[in-house]
């Protein structure tokens, strides 16, 4: 799964999470409420888009059940797959069931998630358990989690390859005052399988070519371990505003290291108008086994060429409206139409883009803007 397609995820991830709430604190369980959602991704020859369905039951006043089901249409002529592939359309889509366990000031959550597209099978489990503290005033949030995925490759029935993933997740969230709140979240996965993608390749120099370079297959290690700690910070301010603002350091054992920083700005007007706005800044640096052009075939024995693994950075501007209707109308409480548009820039330091032309190893560097907009229905009931 490549950065597009995990950025378009976590967009549409917490848009289905949050409607106009800035921050979530306390041992209650989530209202009852359904979600329908278009999104949509288009850029660097990639395009994403389809809807999603979210809903959400409470049973009793213990129990909350949830399901969602995800769709995602894949077109892609990127860069990197046109320089080694023809460009492919694809389908994936997930479906996930929760829930919810309220016991005094405790919330033990359990979810299953099945992923489905025609080279990629995925299934997850996540446990977590939230323990309130200090008269709710900190939140201790634990989780854990299993995954295991089979990797296959199209045009070759003979391979097939898996993953087993190992999730661990550690928060804490704190009233600091009576408007501001701040949490801090650990989190750490361990990987072992086959972690590349069976269709890329790398280039490295060839005088004997035309094009003075040829292409091998990538060659991954099969275990990585990642660690991240992230940094939220809310502020309420008066007449319904909030500042928001988020820090989070990311470090693994291919010696990526990464570092977000996010500020935003969320203002109420009226009774039926919530407008967001917020600025996101990251930027990585390469894998230790990476290269735009090896010096030989066969140069180390792991090579990449993935351009998420290299060095780069992106910038990325989101706004974004939400418009209340309807209280106590016929069979809903109430409703919310919501409509985000965000627009990223990503700029890579050591991957060039070969379809330019040029000189081996001197061709222009890539970079790229990409559009993501979501338009999603939430109805309370």
């Amino acid at each position: 799964m490549n950065l597009l397609y995990k950025y378009t995820l976590l967009c549409i991830g917490g848009l289905i999470a949050v409607t106009s709430a800035v921050c979530s604190i306390g041992a209650v369980l989530p209202d009852d409420r359904a979600d329908v959602l278009y999104h949509l991704y288009d850029g660097g020859g990639a395009t994403i888009d389809g809807p999603a369905l979210l809903v959400r039951k409470n049973l009793g006043d213990k129990v909350s059940v949830s399901g969602k089901y995800y769709v995602d249409s894949v077109s892609s002529a990127s860069v990197d797959v046109v320089s080694t592939a023809s460009p492919y359309t694809e389908e994936r889509t997930e479906t996930s069931l929760s829930a919810s366990y309220l016991l005094d000031t405790t919330i033990f959550n359990l979810s299953l998630t099945n992923s489905d597209e025609n080279d990629f099978k995925g299934r997850s489990y996540f446990f977590s358990v939230s323990q309130e503290l200090f008269g709710a005033l900190t939140t201790v949030t634990m989780g854990y989690g299993l995954g295991n995925d089979d990797v296959l490759r199209n045009g070759d029935d003979l391979f097939a390859d898996s993953i087993d993933r190992q999730h661990y997740q550690l928060g804490v969230s704190q009233v600091m005052t009576k408007n501001w709140v701040l949490a801090l979240d650990f989190e750490t996965i361990a990987d072992e399988g086959y972690l590349n993608n069976p269709y890329r390749s790398v280039r490295f120099l060839d005088a004997d070519r035309l094009s003075g370079f040829g292409y091998e297959a990538e060659v991954y290690p099969r275990t990585r371990t990642s660690n991240a700690v992230a940094l939220r910070s809310r502020y309420y301010l008066q007449h319904g505003a909030a500042i928001t603002a988020d820090y989070r350091y990311f470090t693994d054992t291919w010696e990526i290291e990464a570092h977000t920083a996010e500020l935003g700005y969320i203002h109420k007007f009226g009774e039926r108008w919530l407008i967001e706005a917020s600025y996101r800044y990251s930027t990585q640096t390469e894998a230790e086994f990476y290269s735009d052009l090896f010096a030989r075939a066969g140069f180390q024995n792991f090579l990449a060429r993935d351009k998420e693994l290299s060095a780069f950075d992106d910038h990325s501007v989101r706004i974004g409206a939400s418009y209340s209707f309807g209280k106590n109308w016929r069979f809903m409480e109430r409703g919310a139409v919501n409509f985000f548009y965000n627009h990223v820039k990503f700029n890579y330091d050591n991957f060039r883009d070969v379809t330019a032309g040029g000189v081996p190893g001197q061709e222009p560097l890539y970079g790229f803007g990409a559009n993501v907009i979501q338009l999603y229905l939430t109805v309370w009931y």
